[in-house]
């Protein structure tokens, strides 16, 4: 059993050039933009070009959050992040890289969560990261908005920052992210113009939520679908949603369910990720129940039942999700009471909705019962 901490022992002294990036650095520098590095890395709206490398970020972090832990608390996806980034700052491999173009960026009222950073990887490229979904309640709404808006405010963010980005770098450019980032990363890079789409060689999406049919029929889907490289774990939840290519990397992971979706717990070697045949009857029926819930119900039906969702979770005042976990009894019997200060139209609806789920789990109930049919493994990945 191996993971990212493992790589960093293993592959951390060799350099880009003597061993090439490949899908574990992927993980790497995308998961650097989890890090809340408010005034650790320069801004996007820096005019020149600060940076600052890896190894002087781990170690500004350090001194910023080494006394007074608690800062962090509510703002980091993962109580592992800072050991990640100190070990990080620490390897051979990662700690030249420069960091720069932070931006963290929340709007209440536009229903927006957006971050990002680019990373200077010392292989003549420049590497924009897209943040996923943080623990935000605003982050959670935008993600929710994604069944039903042609366009979240993210996605149009993350346009103008590969565009801002290629401009201040005339680099070769790998574009990525975890979760919502990886969506971003997609879309930033199919909606980009053309000119720079070209100077794209990887785009990397780990574990993310996919486009709509429309946007992958797109001529900027067409253009760079070859240079998507897609994982999820074995039982992803999160990476299936919406419309996806089907040629996807499945990777092994120690935990189960929805926890598979924290890459601490995906599985790699010395150069690759861990590679499994397919995903497992539970992921397939989570895929199946989901996209025929979706499909039976139109976008205003979506919309309205997201304002409905969130519009309760807005009557317990609460802003970051763990809030939600700080007592589940006290959550839970508030969430009953919330649901008598929405109008009887919109609980009416939410119940309807939330019954067509359970339709459609019942539906699709046999992918759980009958045995996976068998799929050749596929084959190594150059990158």
């Amino acid at each position: 059993m191996a993971n990212i901490f493992d790589y960093l022992l293993w592959r951390g002294d060799l350099s880009l050039n003597a061993s090439p990036f490949n899908a574990v650095d992927n993980l790497i520098v995308t998961h650097l933009s989890y890090l809340p590095f408010e005034g650790i890395v320069p801004g996007i709206g820096a005019g020149g070009r600060e940076t600052v490398t890896v190894a002087d970020a781990a170690k500004a972090f350090g001194k910023k959050y080494k006394n007074n832990p608690s800062r962090y608390n509510g703002i980091l996806n993962s109580k592992e992040d800072p050991a990640f980034l100190e070990a990080c700052g620490a390897s051979a491999r990662y700690k030249d890289m420069r960091l720069t173009a932070y931006i963290n960026s929340i709007d209440p009222d536009k229903e927006k969560q957006f971050a990002a950073l680019t990373v200077l990887t010392g292989d003549k490229s420049a590497f924009a990261a897209f943040r996923g979904t943080d623990n935000s309640i605003v982050g959670w709404k935008e993600d929710f908005n994604m069944s039903f808006s042609p366009e979240v405010p993210s996605q149009a963010e993350a346009v103008r920052y590969l565009e801002k980005i290629a401009r201040r770098y005339g680099k070769p450019l790998r574009v990525g992210g975890h979760s919502k980032g990886g969506n971003l990363a997609i879309y930033a890079a199919a909606f980009c113009s053309p000119k720079i789409r070209k100077r794209i060689t990887a785009i990397y999406a780990n574990d993310a939520p996919g486009l709509s049919r429309k946007m992958i029929a797109s001529e900027g889907y067409q253009a760079i679908r070859e240079k998507i490289f897609s994982f999820v774990p074995e039982t992803s939840i999160i990476g299936l949603l919406f419309e996806h290519e089907k040629n996807y990397t499945v990777v092994k992971s120690v935990q189960t369910g929805l926890l598979q979706h924290d890459v601490y717990s995906w599985q790699v070697t010395r150069e690759d990720v861990e590679r499994l045949e397919k995903i497992n009857k539970e992921s397939r029926f989570i895929e199946k129940t989901l996209k025929e819930w979706l499909s039976g119900i139109d976008n205003k039906q979506r919309q309205d039942f997201t304002e409905a969702l969130f519009k309760i979770l807005g009557s317990l005042q609460v802003s970051l999700v763990p809030e939600l976990g700080d007592d589940w009894l006290k959550t839970g019997i508030s969430l009953i009471q919330s649901l008598g200060s929405i109008d009887d139209k919109s609980r009416t609806m939410l119940f309807k909705t939330l019954g067509a789920l359970l339709h459609a789990a019942k539906n699709n109930i046999n992918f759980l019962l009958k045995p996976a049919p068998k799929k050749t493994a596929p084959g190594p990945l150059s990158i």
